[in-house]
Parts: structure tokens; C-alpha cells; sequence
């Protein structure tokens, strides 16, 4: 496993967007199953509110390039942070320990697709680390159209459309999901991108967003047909053999 440390610092800033982490976990929940796979752990922020003890995992994989984000969340469930059904794996999909860790009922990769040069190989990869019916899920920025310094900055390749994330899909995955999400959040992703330029928002944006807008989203996404969004979510399910 070649070293890697992660250069972004977005981390922190959005660990305390609840609001925008229980939408997600709301739409992902049906589709975890009892082992999963979280490729770019990070710290544990998403792993928090979607990993529940009531909802019965047994077994969920951190997978985590940076060893220093790995040690942090490490910490964080020795300390009994998140549930004992965790675990911390240093490394990615290519590394054969993962693989020997497989299958999985899910594998997820929460605002981590966009970081990877070589997406489609590494949805192809996912999929050979599912059991039959299980499902990959992928949430990444929307619109390469509002690609900012911001994006630069933390090390994204790019963002993506519902036909772009489309186009991905492996030969053993059909999609399940293509959907559109925060759609009150797209006008202000617009006006950071024609109005403010910044390379980073403040804590204030951060919290003014999922206080607010992510609130509204919720009623406003599913009236709009998920077809408007900053953020584009796919769900894929593993074909039976």
C-alpha cells in the first residue's frame, strides 16, 4: 500500500452538518444491510450518523488511505465513540487485505468518488466486493459547471451528473438510484460560484446551510422530482449470478 495523506481541510468544517447527515442517512439506510464497507472513512463524521447500533450492523469496515485520519477515528472507537461493530482498515480497494475482507452488503463512498482518478475502476472494484443483491453507493458533488477553487483546493478530479455517474456503471451493477439532492443548497453553491469565488466556506456558511437550506431541500427535492441538486446520489445493486 503506497503512503497517502489527505491534503483537504473540509473535513472538520462540515463534521457538524447533522441536519445535511441525517438526510443522507435517511436515504442510504435502506440499502446498508448488516456489513458494510465505507471507503474514505476519514474520521468517522458520516460514519456516526449512518452506522446505528439499533439498526443492527455486525460488521463495518473504515477503510482509510491517510493513516493519520485512520488513527483518529480509531481513537474514536476505542473510546466507545461508535459502535464496537466498526473497525479501522488503513488502506483501499486495491489492497489485498480489503479484498479478503469482502463480501459486503454495501459499499460506500460518501464525497470520496470525485478524490479517485480512475472512477470506473474503482466502482468495478466495489462491485467484485458485494455479495449478490447488495448495493454501492456513491454521493458526490453535482455540475461540473460549479467546479470552484473550493473543489481544486481539496483535491477533487471533478464533478459529476446523473449521466456522468451513470456512464460508470460496471458490467456486474445495475443502477438502482440516480437522484438529484439539495436543491435549495444548488443556488448557494451558484452564488459562491459567481459572486463570492471563495476557495473555502466559513464555519457561518456551513452552518446557515444545514440549518436552513438543507431543511428546505427536504421538502423541496422530492417536489422537484430529484432532478435538481448540488449533490448527485447513485445506488447500484450487484446482479445475481
Amino acid at each position: 500500500m503506497s503512503r497517502y495523506t489527505y491534503e483537504g481541510s473540509e473535513l472538520d468544517l462540515f463534521a457538524g452538518a447533522r441536519v445535511w447527515k441525517e438526510t443522507l442517512r435517511r436515504h442510504l439506510a435502506p440499502y446498508l444491510g448488516p456489513e458494510v464497507l465505507e471507503v474514505g472513512a476519514g474520521f468517522g463524521g458520516t460514519t456516526r450518523s449512518l452506522c446505528r447500533r439499533e439498526a443492527g450492523h455486525r460488521r463495518w469496515i473504515c477503510l482509510e488511505p491517510d493513516a493519520g485520519l485512520a488513527a483518529r477515528l480509531d481513537a474514536t472507537i476505542a473510546s466507545g465513540g461508535l459502535p464496537a461493530c466498526c473497525r479501522v482498515v488503513v488502506g483501499t480497494t486495491q489492497d489485498p487485505g480489503v479484498v479478503a475482507e469482502a463480501p459486503f452488503d454495501a459499499v460506500l463512498y460518501i464525497d470520496v468518488m470525485e478524490h479517485i482518478g480512475r472512477d470506473a475502476e474503482e466502482l468495478d472494484r466495489a462491485s467484485a466486493l458485494l455479495r449478490p443483491g447488495g448495493h454501492v453507493a456513491v454521493l458526490s458533488p453535482a455540475h461540473q459547471w460549479l467546479f470552484t477553487p473550493f473543489d481544486r483546493a481539496i483535491g477533487h478530479h471533478r464533478r459529476y451528473s446523473k449521466r456522468s455517474l451513470a456512464a460508470l456503471t460496471p458490467p456486474g451493477l445495475e443502477p438502482v438510484r440516480l437522484d438529484y439532492l439539495d436543491s435549495a443548497g444548488l443556488l448557494a453553491s451558484l452564488g459562491n460560484r459567481l459572486v463570492l469565488r471563495s476557495a473555502m466556506p466559513g464555519p457561518r456558511q456551513v452552518a446557515f446551510w444545514d440549518r436552513y437550506l438543507v431543511r428546505a431541500s427536504r421538502v423541496l427535492d422530492p417536489m422537484l422530482g430529484h432532478h435538481v441538486g448540488k449533490s448527485v446520489l447513485g445506488i447500484w445493486r450487484r446482479r445475481s449470478p
